[in-house]
């Protein structure tokens, strides 16, 4: 991007990274600002409908392809589609309802470890050792933490939505499993835009069945603040980065800005609502931490060498065959593993992941 430009190049990434932290971290306040306006399904389908056009005349301009071509594309459209875009990010504007954006920042933070966990059942050459279920529980104690469920909450608000999120972070994992065996070639770009696309109809598909109208939208300034740093800020403007950074740096390094996300929208909580998240909150998110790095160690210590040898290390491509891409707010698609640590940990939805 040629705003870009001007930065300095030893501070570039950097900066770069820490935009990127800030615009996907941010999202989950304003989406819990938002909701307080607007149904949350139809809240996802709008805000995705229209950062998905946006993102396709971007990618009509940078690449030479604007559709999918074959059943192979449009399979990863697909499934990109539904889990990454409307099944996550349905279930986390619900889930929102009931939980703090800080608090469902902390939970989606296990996507990562849950896409692991997954694909060592579902891929015959991807199996989880016993070093990773250790880092696998250890990110299942740090959502204990967070949740800190008891007989008397069990019903509450937090125990209801907490689980609506992370059933959100379930179906993230599972969307980027899923489309890690199918060979696609098809430009990260288009296919975020299509997935979007795809998505944004499937969440109004499913806003009708919840019975949500457009009556019941209020179009204050708050609302339209939300929605517009949602679709523009943490949508497209956060993408722009997201491509950027991933054609410069590799989608390992990259993504993992997932992990700074929880740390950002704890921040702007407090800034923007004033609210403060208890001590277990803090360790949760640590645990969590910890698990990630237990599981993707290999991919760490293969980064680590890339900074200290930067000549000796090529940028990692995707298992699929296409790059990782990944949804604001949340963490990346990841294709490594324990076994095959050859890509990022969003992220979105491109092969590979909030929000």
């Amino acid at each position: 991007m040629k705003i870009l430009d001007s930065i300095p190049s030893e501070y570039r990434q950097s900066v770069l990274f820490s935009m990127l932290a800030l615009c996907w971290g941010s999202s989950f306040v304003a989406i819990e600002v938002g909701l307080e306006y607007v149904p949350p399904i139809l809240f996802a389908g709008s805000r995705y409908a229209l950062a998905g056009v946006i993102v396709l005349g971007y990618a009509a301009v940078v690449t030479d392809r604007v559709r999918p071509v074959g059943r192979a594309e449009w399979l990863v459209v697909t499934i990109a589609g539904v889990f990454v875009i409307a099944l996550y990010h349905g279930l986390l504007y619900i889930g929102e309802l009931y939980v703090s954006g800080a608090v469902a920042a902390t939970v989606v933070s296990t996507a990562p470890i849950l896409t692991v966990v997954f694909a060592s059942a579902v891929l015959p050459n991807q199996r989880l050792g016993p070093v990773g279920v250790v880092g696998f529980v250890l990110g299942l104690l740090g959502v204990v933490l967070v949740v800190q469920p008891s007989p008397a909450a069990l019903g509450g608000d937090m125990i209801v939505g907490a689980a609506i999120v992370f059933a959100s972070a379930v179906a993230f994992a599972l969307g980027s499993v899923l489309v890690r065996p199918i060979e696609s070639n098809l430009p990260i770009e288009t296919l975020q835009a299509w997935a979007m696309l795809l998505g944004a109809g499937v969440l109004f598909g499913w806003a009708g069945l919840r019975g949500e109208s457009v009556a019941a939208i209020e179009l204050t300034t708050t609302a339209l603040l939300s929605y517009a740093y949602l679709t523009f800020v943490s949508g497209v403007f956060a993408f722009l980065l997201y491509f950027e950074l991933l054609e410069e740096n590799g989608p390992t390094q990259v993504n993992l800005v997932g992990y700074a996300e929880p740390a950002v929208a704890i921040g702007v909580s407090w800034l923007v609502l004033g609210s403060v998240v208890d001590s277990l909150t803090i360790v949760g998110l640590l645990t969590i931490l910890v698990g990630f790095v237990v599981i993707k160690r290999r991919a760490i210590r293969s980064l680590v060498r890339s900074r200290l040898e930067p000549t000796a290390f090529d940028h990692q491509q995707t298992a699929g065959g296409h790059p990782d891409a990944r949804t604001d707010g949340g963490t990346p698609i990841e294709a490594d593993t324990e076994v095959r640590e050859s890509a990022d940990g969003d992220r979105s939805v491109a092969t590979r992941k909030k929000r």
